[in-house]
């Protein structure tokens, strides 16, 4: 479960609802941003903090009931990432986010703290073609499209989110439901 907590030195409201997430009884990796160490972050909460984002989606605001927090945790789950829907409003990834998430993706990497990617090899170009019209469909599904590059027996697969010009959630849950895609082809791809 991810949960991350954007927050701000000097916090009182920040101080209490960690405390409530504490209190809630729910073991939980709480990531801590703060939000005055970008820019970005700055703007788009101003004054709003704290708030708790769980696998991706916000969840509170300002307070945190200990017990709501817990209710909010146990109905969330740990749906797989293939499972989820990406936010409609995505926020930029803090790097403990993505290097957590990454270990959920094996065979992708994070290339230059700009995107991750994969590239996956076929036996000729029909299949990496009709591969890359598979992946085409999921990217419209989920309404976030990555750079695609096909060749003779490979396509490689590059997502980040241009809105946040960085990683967020959503190329996460692309990642995994293109691998849901590898898995149940039943096809050979490496």
């Amino acid at each position: 479960m991810d949960v991350t907590f954007y927050t701000r030195r000097n916090c009182p409201l920040c101080d209490k609802a960690r405390a409530s997430i504490a209190a809630s009884g729910v073991q939980v990796e709480l990531i801590e941003v703060d939000i005055d160490d970008d820019p970005d972050l700055q703007k788009r909460f101003t004054d709003d903090v704290p708030v708790v984002y769980v696998n991706g989606s916000e969840a509170f605001r300002h307070f945190v009931d200990p017990e709501a927090f817990a209710a909010y945790v146990r109905g969330a789950g740990d749906a797989p990432l293939a499972d989820q829907t990406p936010p409609a409003d995505p926020l930029p990834l803090a790097y403990d986010e993505i290097r957590a998430l990454m270990g959920q993706l094996p065979g992708w990497i994070f290339f230059n703290a700009h995107d991750i990617r994969r590239e996956f090899k076929f036996p000729d170009f029909a299949t990496a073609l009709a591969f890359t019209n598979r992946i085409g469909a999921i990217a419209e599904e989920l309404n976030h499209h990555p750079e695609i590059v096909l060749g003779w027996g490979k396509v490689m697969v590059m997502t980040w989110t241009h809105s946040v010009s960085g990683m967020s959630r959503a190329d996460f849950i692309l990642a995994a439901r293109i691998e849901r895609a590898v898995s149940s082809s039943g096809s050979k791809i490496n």
